[in-house]
């Protein structure tokens, strides 16, 4: 969830218009509509200070980042030369090809 759905999730749930917001933050209506456009980049501590005035708090976690693919593999391959690479897809795809003709072979 980006920054600015955060902004608008927290005042909407909070019942608080734009304007309700800008007065407890001090600033503008135009400033909190600002907040709520996806293009908006706050520092986490800012983001906070916005969340706060709605009644909610920020609650960051790091999570253990476990990548949906071998990235040992993809290294190794971009390692190698472009005509490496070729090389190895070719023998890839032939290999695969023989399974196939196997499996079509006994099904």
């Amino acid at each position: 969830m980006t920054p600015s759905a955060l902004i608008r999730d927290a005042r909407t749930s909070a019942g608080l218009t734009q304007k309700a917001l800008a007065a407890q933050l001090g600033v503008t209506q135009g400033a909190v509509a600002q907040m709520e456009r996806p293009s908006f980049n706050p520092t986490v501590a800012r983001l906070d200070e916005v969340l706060r005035a709605t009644g909610r708090r920020l609650n960051l976690t790091a999570a253990v980042h476990r990548p949906s693919i071998d990235e040992t593999l993809l290294a190794r391959n971009l390692r190698m030369s472009p005509a490496e690479r070729l090389a190895a897809f070719e023998t890839a795809h032939g290999e695969i090809e023989e399974l196939r003709g196997l499996v079509r072979d006994r099904g």
